[in-house]
């Protein structure tokens, strides 16, 4: 199924919310015609909000009675309604109820604390206020489901105890927890599984046995793996299917020319051809980099942020965040970007010393649009490394990035000290 932007307004094809479109289903006939819309868990979970809070919402909106709360996941609104304008009214609802009044991130979770319904934006920190005049705000105050103040403790104690490979077992290594009406021998096993010592016996009696002295020729079962063999069996294989090898090798290699120069080559090509790296459209570096077939690959983001930034990184991130977030898929990914960037800077700084000083600026960006993690970060700034670019030059980025890091820290420190009030 299609996937289109969270906020419909936005065109841009980068753009990191995407949800499925509102597929609805007309049932009956007369009196008893009634409209199911039938991906409205999946559209709920990508707005990050409860099912019951969007179908309401629709109920609310078309003055028809819903059901809230489906035992089968089938989410029904009396009378029959087209699909289009349900759409029209979700998107009423992500304005209202999902979107940051200050960023128009949709980013946001809902606190509802003394009668009042705040969103709470990860992106930005803003702490907006929905509308209580609104009749789904009186839904959402008058079913909040009821919380435990335990409930963090617990969860934390169940991490540690997974962590350290206890959770839900007792010392003796059997699994803890009320008697569930079945009968276990002493040595913890079921009697129906239990095997008797004669039993034991006659196996260990069946078993074949093995002549340990037994000579066993290299020949019989060994695979040449020399380097000639390899390529030789590589070269056998479907085109697509070879590529990805040496795609896989390449990410491994750190000498040699290999596709990412290639891109690389190509992005200062086209920037002495059109006088700036800023006048080379996204779109066609990403459509450049899937041709390469390197488009979701790590090594791919590391060499954009040393290609497509200078010495106005601060103003280019902006106007690069959108595609970035399309390469950027995991943690490993994200730590290309930052080791990428640590190169950069440093042959920036053989110009110009003073380049050090936006480095807080720079993560600033990288994690306000959501390019890096918290996370990633904090471990990336613990310790330096020559991985990406020298230890000297490695340590300088760090020390610049102490007031960043420092500003993490407070704020979580800040975050675990309100849940706990």
């Amino acid at each position: 199924m299609s996937l289109i932007n969270v906020r419909r307004d936005v065109s841009d094809p980068f753009y990191r919310y995407k949800m499925e479109r509102i597929q609805t289903k007309i049932e009956g006939k007369g009196n008893g015609i009634k409209t199911v819309v039938v991906n409205l868990p999946s559209v709920a979970q990508s707005l990050a909000r409860p099912g019951a809070h969007v179908i309401k919402y629709f109920g609310f909106e078309l003055g028809a009675q819903t059901n809230i709360d489906p035992k089968d996941d089938r989410w029904i609104i009396n009378g029959a309604h087209d699909s289009q304008k349900l759409q029209e009214h979700l998107d009423g609802f992500i304005n209202k109820f999902v979107l940051c009044k200050k960023c128009k991130n949709p980013e946001t979770i809902v606190n509802v604390k003394d009668g009042r319904i705040h969103l709470d934006c990860k992106a930005c920190g803003e702490l907006s206020e929905v509308d209580l005049r609104l009749k789904l705000s009186g839904f959402i105050l008058k079913n909040q489901p009821k919380k435990s103040k335990k409930d963090k403790a617990e969860r934390k104690a169940a991490r540690k105890a997974k962590q350290n490979g206890t959770a839900g077992e007792n010392g003796n290594g059997h699994v803890s927890g009320e008697d569930d009406g079945s009968e276990q021998g002493s040595n913890g096993k079921d009697d129906d599984d239990a095997v008797s010592d004669d039993e034991l016996q006659k196996m260990q009696a069946e078993a074949p046995t093995i002549d340990a002295n037994a000579e066993v020729k290299d020949d019989d079962w060994a695979v040449d793996v020399s380097e000639e063999a390899v390529k030789a069996r590589q070269a056998k294989l479907p085109g697509e299917l070879r590529q990805k090898l040496t795609l896989a090798d390449e990410d491994d290699e750190e000498g040699g020319s290999t596709v990412y120069d290639d891109l690389g080559n190509w992005i200062a090509a086209q920037a002495e051809e059109k006088g700036s790296v800023d006048e080379i459209d996204s779109i066609d570096i990403y459509l450049k980099a899937k041709e390469l077939g390197i488009e979701s690959k790590h090594r791919t983001v590391q060499v954009l942020a040393q290609t497509l930034f200078d010495e106005n990184i601060t103003t280019q991130i902006p106007k690069r965040q959108s595609m970035l977030k399309q390469c950027i898929t995991s943690d490993r990914h994200e730590k290309a970007l930052l080791g990428g960037t640590e190169r950069l800077l440093g042959n920036l700084a053989q110009k110009d010393p003073e380049i050090y000083t936006q480095v807080t600026k720079i993560l600033q960006l990288y994690y306000h649009f959501d390019l890096i993690s918290e996370e990633v970060v904090t471990k990336w700034g613990a310790k330096a490394s020559k991985r990406y670019t020298d230890v000297s030059v490695s340590k300088k980025v760090r020390k610049a990035a102490a007031p960043f890091l420092q500003w993490l820290e407070e704020a979580e420190s800040e975050e675990e000290e309100s849940d706990d009030e």
